[in-house]
């Protein structure tokens, strides 16, 4: 006896699911419109302890993208400029951003499954005696592709 079949089901393949990233871009902030590299950066996740995987650490960049942690409101990142590591200290001088948001899940498709967007997006720099950061500004609350900045950073 041979059993042949006699129906197929698609494949599943997903092409299109990837939570955004949050795009922030660096600004002079003598000259707002001038985008300025910001050199040697590292950026951290507070709770992880180890540097972002989405771009190389301790490049000099004017724009990065970051994950959002989509099972919590905020997340929190320490972004160093000149980083350094002296004997195994980090040097440089570290500025502290919590960004607070809404998570919305997203059915994509099977394959797929949900992804994350974030909306009602807010930022809040942690002060010190030696902010390199000048200023922040969120240049749209709902953070649902990376095809342009979500906050800009003014140093």
């Amino acid at each position: 006896m041979i059993f042949l079949p006699v129906g197929c089901e698609k494949d599943d393949i997903c092409v299109d699911g990837d939570t955004p990233l949050l795009v922030i871009r660096f600004f002079d902030s003598t000259q707002p419109e001038t985008p300025k590299a910001v050199d040697q950066l590292r950026v951290i996740g507070l709770g992880n302890g180890d540097p972002v995987p989405t771009f190389a650490d301790r490049s000099s960049l004017d724009s990065i993208a970051l994950p959002l942690r989509p099972g919590e409101a905020e997340t929190a990142f320490v972004l160093i400029r000149d980083s350094q590591d002296e004997d195994g200290v980090e040097t440089g001088n570290p500025d502290t951003l919590l960004l607070s948001y809404a998570t919305r899940e997203e059915f994509i498709s099977r394959a797929c499954g949900f992804i994350a967007n974030y909306e009602e997006l807010a930022s809040q720099l942690q002060t010190d005696s030696e902010n390199w950061i000048q200023s922040i500004e969120v240049d749209t609350t709902s953070v649902q592709n990376q095809d342009s900045r979500h906050v800009s950073i003014y140093h």
